[in-house]
């Protein structure tokens, strides 16, 4: 049995405990890839420690079919282990057909979780999250949608995902109105995509800001760029990587200016005798606010490379002035246009 890692920290102000490493199913968990694979990969993770499973609606393809697989082992290879897992699921991208498919209405979200939790074959989740901002719906439906999922006992706790200050501001506002605590805000970051970092809520304050002095847990994604800040891209675009699919990493990203920053990036990360992959997530880990870092795997090895990250030396002032030369944001942030940017 692999050695568990012991690492947990607080959500912000509640009384949730997550995994400083937390495995994220939104790539790799769907019916395109051969499911004993899968299997292998999470039940690796669990037995590693890794107690908080990451979810959305959509995962698949096809949609769904991420929170189908967890289900299925739920029942089998972790059957009477719900208790010991964290299942965290979203819902504001498109799911079904027609308009109320996605977004952020109170029929879509409540559609959406109660089909989340009949295809996980549980009774509730631990953390049920706004997956983006919707301009379309009041704030106050959308997280009255929360606040019901939270007081008919189908999720835990609530969030946000993808949220901006500025957004993330008034939905704490609206919240507080509802008698609502949102627990934990799940945003993008890493060393090629800084937007949580920026001065952007009117009293000048960042988004790290905003979560921290809110009492909220910050559970950030995409801690690699989708695998920019791995060796993978040094040198092209590998046959069968994400880029070559062109699914939702753009090849264009890859610039002989982004490639120089990961070189750089690289350089750093050999200088402290460990992978790229590593010294990025250690590198989103080393904020206080950071309550977990979500990662993907396609195969064991690479979990446990990301969960080195773990026992990476603290940065120093010379190795921070580095990364800063050459960790410019990249225009890698899938999710703005769609919600971070509204």
């Amino acid at each position: 049995m692999a050695a568990p890692t012991t690492t947990f920290r607080r959500a912000g102000r509640t009384g949730l405990d997550l995994p400083a490493v937390s495995l994220g199913l939104w790539q790799g968990f769907g019916d395109d890839r051969p499911e004993e694979r899968q299997r292998e990969i999470v039940l690796h993770a669990v037995e590693r420690g890794i107690t908080h499973l990451d979810l959305a609606n959509n995962y698949g393809p096809p949609p769904g079919a991420a929170e189908a697989f967890v289900g299925r082992l739920l029942r089998t290879a972790l059957r009477g282990r719900r208790h010991e897992l964290v299942l965290t699921t979203k819902a504001g991208y498109r799911q079904w057909p027609g308009p109320y498919g996605e977004h952020g209405s109170r029929k879509y979200l409540l559609a959406s979780l109660d089909a989340s939790l009949e295809r996980l074959g549980v009774d509730h989740v631990d953390v049920f999250y706004s997956h983006r901002f919707d301009p379309r719906t009041p704030l106050a439906e959308t997280l009255g949608a929360l606040a019901t999922a939270v007081a008919s006992g189908r999720a835990r706790h609530a969030g946000i995902s993808s949220y901006s200050a500025t957004r993330t501001l008034e939905a704490l506002e609206v919240a507080r109105g509802l008698g609502l605590t949102l627990a934990v805000h799940q945003p993008s970051w890493s060393m090629l995509n800084r937007w949580v970092e920026e001065p952007t809520a009117p009293d000048g304050r960042s988004l790290l800001d905003v979560v921290g002095d809110a009492g909220m847990g910050l559970v950030a994604f995409s801690p690699l760029a989708q695998g920019l800040l791995t060796q993978k891209y040094l040198d092209g675009v590998p046959e069968g990587s994400r880029a070559s699919r062109a699914a939702s990493f753009d090849p264009a990203w890859i610039t002989p200016e982004v490639r120089a920053r990961v070189r750089g990036l690289d350089a750093v990360a050999r200088g402290r005798g460990e992978s790229l992959a590593r010294t990025a997530i250690a590198w989103v880990l080393r904020d206080p606010r950071t309550t977990s870092v979500l990662v993907g795997a396609s195969s064991v090895a690479q979990l446990d490379d990301s969960l080195g990250a773990l026992a990476s030396p603290p940065f120093t002032a010379e190795e921070l002035a580095a990364i800063d030369e050459h960790a410019v944001d990249s225009g890698v942030n899938l999710w703005g246009s769609r919600s971070s940017d509204l």
